[in-house]
């Protein structure tokens, strides 16, 4: 009995544990965009895993809405969804996942307090991070076209939504300047 105790605490003690892990939006997920990440805007957005290499959406979106006079392809690039003029911003951010491993954590304590200079080289927390697509749109009068209060609220999400499914699955940018 005692040799199943200490296996099973040598194995608890070799184990990672998750402190934090990212969400998975495959699908996608409509919700306020603070309460995904702080440093988002205050308002409703469309959030998504970004499976591709960072600034693809970019090229995505710089290829189907052609920059604007001021050439900013990241903040109110202007679309017409149903006849109506509304402005798409998007942010690309970053969840982290972290993993802490008690054994190097609980040695290099008591090492340290030996005062033997040796530490493990595998760091105790390991942080592996997932990439999102955070969309937000707003009309003309620049009110929040997500909020469930927004009269079209329902086209505009299922706006994101083809934004979504059209960019994940296309390879070649600049077929889109061909689609209309």
């Amino acid at each position: 009995m005692k040799n199943i105790q200490l296996l099973l605490i040598a194995v608890l003690l070799q184990s990672c544990f998750p402190v934090s892990i990212p969400p998975n939006l495959e699908n996608g997920k409509w919700m306020e965009a603070q309460k995904f990440k702080r440093k988002l805007p205050n308002q409703y957005a469309y959030i998504f895993t970004d499976p591709k290499d960072a600034n693809e959406f970019y090229y995505y979106i710089s290829a189907k809405f052609p920059p604007n006079q001021e050439g900013d392809s990241e903040n109110n690039v202007p679309v017409q969804i149903n006849d109506t003029n509304y402005y798409i911003s998007f942010y690309e951010t970053e969840k982290k996942s972290r993993m802490v491993n008690l054994l190097p954590a609980i040695t290099n304590e008591v090492l340290r307090d030996k005062n033997i200079p040796i530490e493990l080289e595998e760091p105790p927390i390991t942080r592996e991070g997932t990439w999102y697509i955070v969309l937000t749109i707003t009309d003309a009068e620049f009110i929040d076209a997500l909020s469930p209060s927004y009269k079209n609220q329902k086209k505009i999400l299922d706006y994101t939504k083809i934004l979504h499914n059209e960019y994940i699955s296309t390879t070649n940018y600049n077929s889109l300047q061909f689609q209309k």
